[in-house]
């Protein structure tokens, strides 16, 4: 199937994001570890696809990958499972599914990663936290240093407001918020945009429609 693997499909990212391509007629394959969990999005025309990105080596996470032509990796620990699981999703996870897209022969790979100032300015980040952001600095490197077609998204702190479809994005913007469902338009405005590789962008809520905003990050 050509089209685009979401890893994370069943995320509070992910899940917004499926729906968003298939509606603008793209193929989507969203994978989560229960199938029940992507169900709702099956209506949509987004096809789940059962998949462990822990218990799965990478050859097997190309095998799935096989027949698209994007990757978006939008899986997080999220805070759960302590450090281990901050490693082997955020770290580890990100590292294979790199793997398994070269293995696959995709070029292209989005990733949502964090903005640096997150929590800045507020009392003192735990030290969970600073390895979280250590762990996402790391895994943003590697994939910098892939050789991929890649675009690094860095999003202010996500909120579940409903989402206006208008942003602030740029190489360095202002900290701020971002509704998930903003984040989602931004991914998909920038699976629509091939010319827009090897960029790190970051993009909180704002006053530009979404497609205008990316539009305008293309050399």
């Amino acid at each position: 199937m050509t089209g685009v693997f979401i890893i994370g499909g069943a995320g509070g990212v992910g899940r917004r994001l499926g729906p968003i391509l298939a509606a603008g007629g793209k193929g989507v394959a969203a994978m989560a570890r229960r199938p029940e969990q992507l169900e709702p999005q099956r209506a949509s025309g987004v096809t789940p696809v059962t998949g462990d990105l822990l218990g799965l080596d990478a050859a097997g996470l190309s095998a799935l990958m096989t027949g698209c032509d994007t990757v978006v990796f939008s899986a997080g620990a999220g805070g759960k499972g302590g450090p281990e699981m901050t490693r082997a999703v955020d770290g580890d996870g990100l590292e294979k599914a790199v793997s398994a897209a070269k293995g696959a022969g995709i070029r292209r790979f989005l990733l949502v990663s964090v903005f640096p100032d997150a929590l800045r300015g507020q009392p003192a980040p735990n030290d969970r936290f600073e390895l979280y952001m250590q762990v996402k600095r790391k895994a943003d490197v590697h994939l910098a240093d892939s050789g991929l077609d890649w675009v690094i998204l860095r999003p202010g702190t996500l909120t579940d407001q409903p989402g206006t479809g208008k942003v602030r994005a740029g190489a360095a913007v202002p900290y701020g918020e971002v509704s998930r469902d903003n984040v989602a338009t931004v991914l998909a405005e920038i699976v629509a945009t091939p010319g827009l590789n090897r960029r790190i962008i970051e993009v909180t809520d704002g006053d530009t429609p979404a497609a205008q905003a990316v539009g305008a990050l293309v050399n």
